[in-house]
């Protein structure tokens, strides 16, 4: 058991500790709890992570479980649930917060209107902006979103591609037909 202040930090711990359940927040300094959960499971496939957070929007949680995480519980659950959520997660079960259930529904269906490739138009965009250099902040001040909002959404492009980094998923996107990404 251990607590640590950062994402990097928690990968580190993860690494050393190889603990069976992860809880984890979306929002950390550093590199953000999305891209440590994946950095997690990529590493110790069999660590289940659990993604305890204040944020209800749907590209946390859909990033979170494209990630790999198992559970997406909000910060106002009680000690009790936290207890019980940390151990359906660590039996294999998947988690989801009552409270973002129907966000997760709807985007679902409004996934199904998605491009060929699995992105939306909104992904594309930032796909292309990636390609094109720019950073998290840059791309939220051309689309009006918060760096944390394209950084979440970034993490679920990398997941949907398959791709380890930025530079990957800009490379595939440079050999590609834009229309079709």
């Amino acid at each position: 058991m251990g607590a640590v202040g950062s994402a990097e930090e928690a990968v580190a711990v993860a690494g050393e500790t190889q603990p069976d359940v992860v809880v984890m927040d979306v929002r950390m300094p550093g590199e953000s709890g999305v891209e440590a959960c994946r950095e997690i499971r990529s590493i110790l496939p069999e660590t289940r992570v659990l993604m305890l957070t204040s944020y209800a929007d749907e590209d946390a949680v859909l990033a979170s479980i494209l990630a790999g995480a198992s559970g997406y519980l909000l910060k106002d659950t009680t000690g009790h649930d936290l207890a019980e959520a940390i151990l359906r997660v660590a039996s294999g079960a998947s988690l989801l917060d009552p409270a973002v259930t129907g966000v997760v529904l709807s985007r679902i269906k409004a996934d199904r209107g998605a491009s060929p490739g699995g992105l939306s138009e909104r992904e594309r965009q930032i796909l292309e902006l990636i390609a094109q250099g720019k950073t998290n902040r840059e791309i939220g001040e051309a689309l009006f979103l918060a760096e944390g909002t394209v950084r979440n959404l970034v993490s679920g492009i990398l997941a949907k591609l398959g791709a380890g980094s930025r530079a990957e998923a800009a490379a595939r996107f440079a050999r590609s037909d834009p229309s079709e990404s």
